[in-house]
C-alpha cells in the first residue's frame, strides 16, 4: 500500500496534501508561533518600532539579554515569535543577505527583498521529504529607499507588509489595539507608547522595563537601535500618565 493511502499518513513528518488541501506540518508550526511570546511592530514616518515580550525562565537569567529581537543590518531588525532555535538559523541567513548586497550592489538591501527571500527559504522546507517547516514567524522592520517597511512572514513562506502587525500569543488582542489607534500621521515617540499599550493589554498585568524589550529604527539617523530599560521605562511613565488623564 502506497503511504499516500495510509490514513494518517498526511499527518507523519514529511509534508503532504491532504485530500481536503492542508498541509497538516505547516498548521501545527503556525500553532506554535500563536503559544509563543509576543511581538509587534508599527511603522510610521518617523521609523519603525519593534517591541517584544521577554519571558524569563529564572530570576537568575541575565535581564538586559534579547532572545525576540535582533538586528539585521544597520537599517533593518526583526522580531520573532515561535521557536527561538529556528529563528537563530533565519536571522543568521538574513544578515548574510544584507551583507552580500552590500558587497554586490554597494547600497543596503530593501526590506521587502530580505523579507522575500527568507520566506523562500521557509516555503523550500514545506516541499521536501527529512525536513520540516520553520517553527517561526517573523517582523522585518526598517527603512529603505520607500521608506518605513514593516513585513511579516509566516511559517508557509507568505508574506504582507503591514503598517502595524503583531503576532504570537496575544498577536490577536494587540492587533485589536493597533487597528483602532493606528495613525498614518504618528510620530516615532507615540508609536512606541502604542506598542507599550499592546503590550500592557497582552500581560493584562502591570508591566515594567524587564518584561519588554523594543528597538526602533529612527528615520532621522536610519540606523537600528535598541532602547534601555531607562528609556522603556520612561516611556512606561508617560502611558501611565496618559492613562490617568484619560480616566480623569
Amino acid at each position: 500500500m502506497s503511504m499516500f493511502a495510509v490514513p494518517g499518513a498526511y499527518d507523519r513528518a514529511i509534508t503532504v496534501f491532504s485530500p481536503d488541501g492542508r498541509l497538516f506540518q505547516v498548521e501545527y508550526a503556525s500553532e506554535t508561533v500563536k503559544r509563543g511570546a509576543t511581538v509587534l511592530g508599527i511603522a510610521c514616518p518617523d521609523g519603525v518600532v519593534l517591541a517584544a515580550e521577554e519571558r524569563a525562565t529564572s530570576k537568575l537569567q541575565d535581564p538586559t539579554f534579547m532572545w525576540k529581537i535582533f538586528q539585521i543590518d544597520e537599517h533593518v531588525g526583526a522580531a520573532v515569535a515561535g521557536l527561538s532555535c529556528d529563528a537563530h538559523i533565519l536571522v543568521d541567513q538574513a544578515r548574510v543577505y544584507a551583507q552580500s548586497n552590500r558587497l554586490l550592489y554597494d547600497e543596503p538591501i530593501d526590506v521587502e527583498i530580505l523579507t522575500r527571500r527568507i520566506g523562500e527559504i521557509k516555503q523550500l522546507y514545506t516541499q521536501h521529504a527529512g525536513v520540516r517547516p520553520f517553527g517561526i514567524s517573523i517582523l522585518f522592520g526598517g527603512l529603505d529607499r520607500k521608506g518605513s517597511r514593516l513585513f511579516w512572514t509566516d511559517p508557509s513562506g507568505a508574506f504582507l507588509a503591514y503598517k502595524a502587525w503583531g503576532i504570537g500569543a496575544g498577536g490577536d488582542a494587540a492587533n485589536e489595539i493597533l487597528e483602532a489607534e493606528y495613525k498614518d500621521t504618528m510620530n516615532l515617540d507615540d508609536a512606541v507608547l502604542l506598542s507599550l499599550k499592546c503590550m500592557s493589554k497582552v500581560l493584562e498585568e502591570k508591566i515594567d522595563a524587564q518584561k519588554i524589550r523594543i528597538a526602533v529604527v529612527p528615520n532621522s539617523t536610519k540606523k537600528f537601535a535598541k532602547l534601555t530599560q531607562e528609556d522603556v521605562e520612561k516611556h512606561l511613565k508617560r502611558l501611565d500618565s496618559s492613562k490617568k488623564a484619560v480616566s480623569k
